[in-house]
């Protein structure tokens, strides 16, 4: 049996910064992970280049049962800090769109800087390790098919249920509700939108066009690209709104943000009488799109013999489409886990559960989830720290 001050169960994202803090503070820590190296979902995410945070980070872009349980964390380690952790290490990179931090190199770069931390920092990694069993009696003891070890501090970073094919599983959910931790619903997040009978038709012959829309859901709405696939709708967009997504509830959609629809094609109608409605259309949408509405939503006219009422209806629905999606394509497309443990369970200043002394659980495995775009990366960063500082 080896003894430690803390052992963190998990190398991801929020795993190795709550090591490399506590190691940062004098603290033996022992980072256990069942897989073969460490980060693993750091290295694919933002293809290959991390979208490593987003400089407009703020408590209202996270979903959460309390909205405001992750104004501490965030607040105490910032979008800010973790860039001048980048820039100390060199990386080089770039801000996209809408705020968003990538590498212009590769996502390992990220991975060897918090390795490179944790290692200064003196933690001791230990990959390809499986827990077969967690205890408490006066301190937490881990049994592993590699040995036992034993803290009074025990870290829960091992993630939710999304890309189970990268080893995720419910592991840290199962631990919770052994120590009698509540757990919320727990569903796929920012996950591509699926659907069937006529809406599914119109979709699969379009699958691989893109455009820019604001998809709404209930109250929620974001302007990016949308795409068609052949079980239904991804892209930005739908990812964005499918975290707000319930079943029964309509999807809506503006495939002309900004543009009145109706004044556009009531103009074409007197400037080009003569052109076919898809030819318009597709000065609007792109062609396949333009053509598939066309011919479901008009005659087979020239636009100048198309009706005025037949152009306004067409233009209240590319103003706001309303379509009723099926369901998810589930966690094996989910970039997040939705819900998790009860965030009052624990203290949102230590990450600790405030039944169990010394047991965190911070990142994914907590019901705080950030939209698409690096704010669940810096969720990862500060519900880390925040444990780091504690544990």
């Amino acid at each position: 049996m080896q003894d430690v001050d803390v052992i963190v169960l998990g190398a991801g994202a929020a795993g190795l910064m709550c090591a490399l803090r506590a190691g940062g503070r004098g603290r033996r820590v022992l980072l256990l992970d069942h897989a073969d190296a460490a980060g693993k979902k750091i290295l694919i995410s933002g293809g290959g280049r991390c979208n490593f945070t987003n400089l407009g980070c703020a408590p209202d872009r996270f979903l959460s049962a309390n909205p405001h349980f992750a104004r501490s964390a965030l607040a105490r380690y910032t979008q800010h800090d973790f860039v001048a952790l980048v820039r100390r290490h060199r990386i080089p990179f770039h801000e996209k769109t809408l705020g968003q931090l990538f590498c212009d190199g590769s996502a390992r770069e990220i991975v060897a800087m918090l390795l490179a931390e944790c290692d200064a920092a003196g933690v001791d990694l230990r990959l390809s390790h499986r827990v077969t069993d967690i205890a408490r009696a006066d301190r937490f003891t881990v049994a592993t098919d590699r040995g036992a070890f034993a803290a009074p501090a025990l870290v829960l970073a091992t993630g939710g249920l999304s890309i189970p094919k990268m080893g995720a599983t419910g592991f840290a959910h199962d631990v919770a509700r052994r120590f009698g931790l509540p757990l919320t619903e727990i569903r796929p997040g920012l996950v591509p939108l699926t659907f069937a009978a006529d809406s599914l038709a119109l979709m699969q012959p379009l699958a691989g066009v893109s455009l820019d829309s604001i998809a709404r859901c209930g109250r929620a709405a974001f302007r990016e690209a949308m795409l068609f696939t052949h079980r239904g709708l991804s892209g930005p967009a739908i990812l964005q709104a499918s975290s707000y997504w319930r079943e029964e509830q309509p999807l809506t959609l503006d495939l002309l943000p900004e543009r009145d629809a109706a004044s556009v094609l009531l103009q074409a109608k007197r400037a080009r009488p003569k052109a076919q409605p898809q030819t318009v259309l597709s000065d609007l949408l792109p062609q396949r799109l333009a053509q598939s509405l066309a011919a479901l939503h008009l005659p087979p006219r020239v636009i100048g013999e198309v009706g005025d009422a037949d152009l306004r209806r067409l233009a209240a629905l590319l103003k706001a489409w309303r379509l009723m999606p099926s369901g998810t394509e589930g966690y094996a497309k989910a970039e997040v886990t939705l819900g998790g443990v009860d965030t009052g369970a624990l203290d949102q200043r230590s990450m600790m559960a405030k039944s169990v002394p010394g047991l965190f659980v911070i990142g994914e495995a907590v019901d705080v989830t950030g939209w698409l775009g690096g704010y669940n990366f810096q969720w990862a960063w500060s519900s880390g720290w925040a444990a780091g500082e504690a544990a």
